[in-house]
């Protein structure tokens, strides 16, 4: 792959990022099932695509600037509480503390959407106005990122959704 270049599976990222971002900024304009709906569409996209990034060691040591406010990631989590309504808690099967707890762990579909969307927020802001090099470091910290911890949060909140949209509670 040339320097000058992104590659296609980088560019798609960065589209699937902006446009999971929009989603999430948009998310009270829909009726909660259509919201679940474009979820249970977009995150399987969101994950094929960041596993089929290959993208050589870059040179560069870029990473994601936490370019979100609190009070924005706050904001937009309790939008989507509101939005999920009594289906936005669910039990949590991977939760580390589970191992050695008597109760259950529950957590949040808001929660898990709004740390999704502050990691993409973040990628998007970053990649903005930079060259190909420094896009693609950040690309390749973001993919990390997903492989320790918000790949498995993607995952957890997949599922959970998928029980509001089919009607089947944990």
């Amino acid at each position: 792959m040339e320097n000058s270049k992104l590659a296609p599976n980088s560019l798609a990222f960065i589209a699937l990022s902006n446009e999971f971002c929009s989603a999430i900024e948009n998310a009270l304009e829909f009726e909660k099932e259509d919201f679940v709906a474009k979820m249970l569409k977009m995150l399987p996209r969101i994950y094929m695509t960041v596993t089929d990034i290959d993208i050589e060691e870059s040179n560069e040591d870029y990473y994601a600037l936490p370019y979100l406010d609190e009070s924005v990631y706050d904001n937009l989590r309790s939008q989507l509480a509101a939005l999920m309504g009594e289906d936005d808690v669910f039990l949590e099967t991977f939760e580390e503390d589970m191992k050695y707890s008597d109760a259950p762990v529950s957590a949040t579909i808001s929660e898990d959407l709004a740390d999704i969307y502050q990691q993409l927020y973040n990628f998007v802001a970053s990649v903005r106005d930079v060259d190909t090099e420094a896009i693609n470091s950040i690309i390749i910290t973001c993919k990390e990122d997903f492989a320790s911890y918000w790949g498995q949060t993607l995952c957890n909140v997949l599922r959970a959704l998928h029980s509001v949209f089919y009607n089947k509670q944990d």
